[in-house]
């Protein structure tokens, strides 16, 4: 039985300036560090691989509430008996969660205005907000809207299994007939309904949601607005489940098709160097606290290469130039951790002021969010409720929809038994006639406004009706006032409805 562990140097670094913040002893931050993680990250917390920072010995950790502590941690992991190594030792669940925890309080208090006090009252509203959760799989029905003649209520059951096969959703229509304000509603009752349970990922391409500080306020979104004067994104798009060579292989090999794919430029030979530049400097970070490198890494391997084989710069370098000079992602020597999970964040992230690297950005966002979604375990349905996790928002989908982006077809087609669930919206059903992937057959509720040049047969396949009512459609989506949406019909002796959207600024006024 082991009658100590060592925290990660990161864990202890936090955990030794938040005891001169705080003035709370260091056993007793890491307590709460424990605490926090096992109720945020649970038993998908990552392993820990570091050992090298303070020394936490077992009866100062755990005092006369071992059985408690036990009881707790086997409330969290559905399992009653585990051995004296797994509850307490450098590999241990009590470790995991005090360095995965540590990294909580060190963004919280980021979050906080690197204030002590703020910290604490973080923690006592996490603490009182706990009591109010609701139980996993409750309902999400949304109202959104009133029939145009008979004025009758609409709601979508967003997890509703019995009656909705997933629950991924796309808003079509032309710049200013309301989509935005109807999305913007939908994902502020989401998060209401859910106590805050249900988080989303927004990727703004316009700019015109970053600044809407009401739904920030209601909705409790951290916005990260990139390339304007603030921090980058706390994510490191390196981290691996784990650090073996066939995973890093793989890894490799992914990133370098997701560049190419984005940017035509970027040919065979470039993608070579790209991967063998990303495995050299996973490679230079062995052994390390933190064994996964950043862009600059990469770029400085890059560049090295480069000048070794006597070849000018192109179009590679210059990707990752920009990557790592605009410090878009964490990077090494960062005041805090990169975040560990992103499925418990609600965040914003605004891109439209990146002249580039939007479309790359969120490709690489979405590829860290779905490693992470396939390392959870599948999603709790209660009476037909499924537990919508979180929600990946893409705004003018129209930008990413053409590339050919595996992760994002992943988590379309395997997100439904993880809780994860996508949001799209775009200008035109036509967006959705992708060859590679057919978008449509996934979407279980498409919500068209006012569109310019729709073809019948997008028409058609969007909304699930006959060829006939698409061509009437096709005309009549033409002429739709603000407001006005047609969308499939709930009822069964009806193809579809015609209504008016509910908006985010009537309903939160």
């Amino acid at each position: 039985m082991a009658d100590r562990l060592y925290t990660s140097s990161e864990a202890d670094e936090v955990l030794s300036a938040l005891r001169f913040e705080t003035k709370l002893e260091k056993a007793t931050l890491a307590r709460i560090a424990f605490a926090l993680s096992l109720v945020k990250d649970g038993p998908a917390v990552a392993p820990s691989p570091s050992f090298s920072g303070g020394e936490m010995k077992r009866p100062t950790f755990i005092g006369e509430e071992e059985v408690f502590l036990r009881t707790l941690i086997a409330h969290t992991y559905g399992k009653r008996d585990f051995g004296e190594d797994e509850f307490f030792s450098n590999r241990s669940i009590v470790k995991n969660h005090i360095d995965s925890g540590a990294a909580l309080l060190a963004q919280m208090f980021q979050e906080a205005g690197r204030s002590g006090d703020g910290l604490i009252l973080r923690l006592v509203d996490e603490v009182e907000f706990a009591g109010r959760r609701e139980q996993l799989g409750s309902g999400l029905d949304i109202f959104i809207g009133r029939t145009l003649l008979q004025r009758a209520e609409l709601v979508m059951e967003l997890n509703n299994t019995a009656k909705h096969a997933n629950s991924h959703l796309a808003i079509m229509g032309k710049p200013g007939v309301g989509k935005t304000q109807f999305l913007l509603k939908i994902l502020t009752d989401i998060r209401i309904q859910s106590n805050y349970q249900t988080n989303f990922i927004y990727f703004d391409y316009k700019g015109d949601v970053v600044d809407n500080g009401r739904f920030l306020e209601l909705a409790r979104v951290q916005p990260f607005r990139l390339l304007q004067g603030g921090l980058g994104l706390p994510i490191n798009p390196f981290i691996l489940p784990s650090y073996d060579e066939q995973t890093i292989n793989v890894s490799a090999r992914e990133k370098a098709e997701s560049f190419a794919s984005i940017s035509s430029k970027l040919g065979v030979v470039q993608k070579g160097a790209l991967t063998e530049a990303i495995r050299a400097a996973y490679a230079k970070r062995v052994g390390a606290a933190a064994p996964y490198p950043d862009f600059q890494d990469v770029f400085e391997i890059a560049v090295a290469a480069y000048e070794a084989d006597g070849k000018k710069d192109d179009s590679l370098i210059e990707v990752l130039r920009d990557l790592s000079d605009f410090e878009l992602f964490w990077r090494h020597g960062s005041e805090t951790p990169p975040i560990d999970r992103l499925s418990n964040r609600t965040i914003l992230i605004d891109v439209h002021a990146m002249p580039v690297l939007k479309e790359l950005v969120a490709y690489l966002v979405i590829e860290r969010l779905y490693k992470e979604m396939a390392t959870l375990p599948d999603s709790p349905v209660t009476e037909d409720r499924r537990t919508v996790r979180t929600i990946l928002v893409i705004d003018e989908a129209h930008n990413y929809l053409g590339q050919k982006n595996i992760f994002l077809q992943r988590i379309i087609r395997e997100g439904r038994s993880k809780g994860v669930v996508v949001f799209f919206a775009s200008q035109s059903p036509n967006d959705y006639q992708q060859k590679f992937f057919n978008f449509q057959e996934l979407l279980e509720f498409t919500y068209v406004f006012q569109c310019d040049g729709v073809t019948s047969g997008s028409v058609q396949d969007i909304l699930g009706c006959g060829a006939r009512s698409a061509k009437d459609l096709q005309t009549e989506i033409a002429r739709l006032e603000p407001w006005q949406v047609i969308a499939r019909s709930q009822e069964k002796t009806e193809e579809f409805v015609k209504f008016t959207a509910e908006a985010f600024y009537k309903s939160y006024s």
